[in-house]
């Protein structure tokens, strides 16, 4: 019978030099013991910081203006939700691609979000005892597209003005648009709209995407991540707030969108996607891969890892 030639290569030699006794247990036992103490000791003293959620209560409360520029361009559906495409909207808006594949309509709309019916029509709807609101929502419904694209232009020209505030809508040519928004801004003020986009069938409610897809439309959450060195052109994947110690097994994702050309692509997610699926599958391959997968015998590193027994073979 023909046996396999060996291949330093590709065969390991079996031992056959001398052995020394060894209790992997007990390693692991003070090993696991000396970490743990390690964590709850570094957890006591560089504890991450308890900040406080922005919620759409909060954001209407601190930058009303920004809220209701972000609640207009919602109505009128040309919000950055709004005009992505999927997995929230059929619309291909903002589609990443490689090459000519667009990963996202490959996936199809997964989670539908209507921006005008989820964020504003239908909130407000859920206010009890408002014959006044019901009556402005009834007009806006059954406007035409052209009206009620008139009745947004002209407030979300008001809305733009570096006068406004929130509270000094005057009167103008937006129909039920105004009082839609006051009753909106009312209503995100008192938390009841944070509750009105958790709505779910379910008794414990853990899916956020709503609110957060909604603040995130605006300006407010991302000034606050900036201010905190959050942002993704600071490296933000990886940060924490403060000055302390982010996530450092992020910065091989993170750094790819520093460079170019995925700093400043608008394909930049899909980009990142590819080299860190490409990276992934190569390091999944090393033990296959020859040459590559013998870049440890070369380099002698396991002569440092044994160190001690080699030095008794000198």
């Amino acid at each position: 019978m023909k046996t396999k030639s060996f291949n330093p290569d590709r065969d390991v030699a079996d031992w056959d030099g001398p052995t020394v006794r060894y209790d992997l247990f007990k390693e692991v036992t003070v090993c696991f013991v000396i970490v743990l103490i390690l964590v709850a000791a570094l957890s006591a003293i560089f504890s991450s910081p308890d900040e406080h959620p922005v919620t759409v209560k909060s954001w209407s409360a601190a930058d009303p203006a920004d809220f209701l520029q972000t609640a207009i361009a919602e109505l009128s559906e040309t919000s950055a939700t709004g005009t992505y495409g999927p997995p929230y909207t059929a619309t291909c808006g903002l589609c990443q691609k490689i090459g000519p594949v667009s990963l996202e309509s490959l996936a199809g709309t997964r989670i539908a979000i209507d921006t005008a019916q989820d964020f504003v029509i239908g909130p407000l709807l859920t206010l009890p005892n408002a014959p006044a609101l019901d009556a402005a929502i009834a007009t806006f419904k059954a406007a035409s597209a052209k009206q009620q694209a008139s009745w947004e232009s002209a407030y979300a020209t008001i809305a733009a003005s570096p006068s406004f505030t929130g509270s000094n809508v005057k009167a103008g040519a937006y129909g039920p648009v105004g009082p839609m928004m006051s009753q909106l801004l009312a209503m995100a003020r008192s938390g009841a709209l944070d509750g009105a986009l958790l709505a779910s069938p379910q008794l414990y409610n853990t899916n956020y995407t709503k609110p957060l897809l909604f603040i995130q439309d605006g300006g407010y959450l991302a000034s606050l991540a900036d201010a905190q060195n959050l942002g993704g052109d600071q490296w933000g994947m990886m940060n924490e707030t403060g000055s302390y110690p982010g996530q450092a097994w992020l910065w091989l994702y993170t750094l790819w969108y520093q460079v170019p050309p995925m700093n400043t692509s608008s394909n930049g997610d899909a980009e990142v996607w590819a080299i860190m699926m490409a990276l992934t599958l190569l390091l999944a391959l090393v033990p296959f891969i020859p040459g590559l997968r013998s870049i440890p015998r070369w380099t002698r590193l396991y002569r440092l890892v044994w160190r001690r027994h080699y030095r008794s073979l000198q």
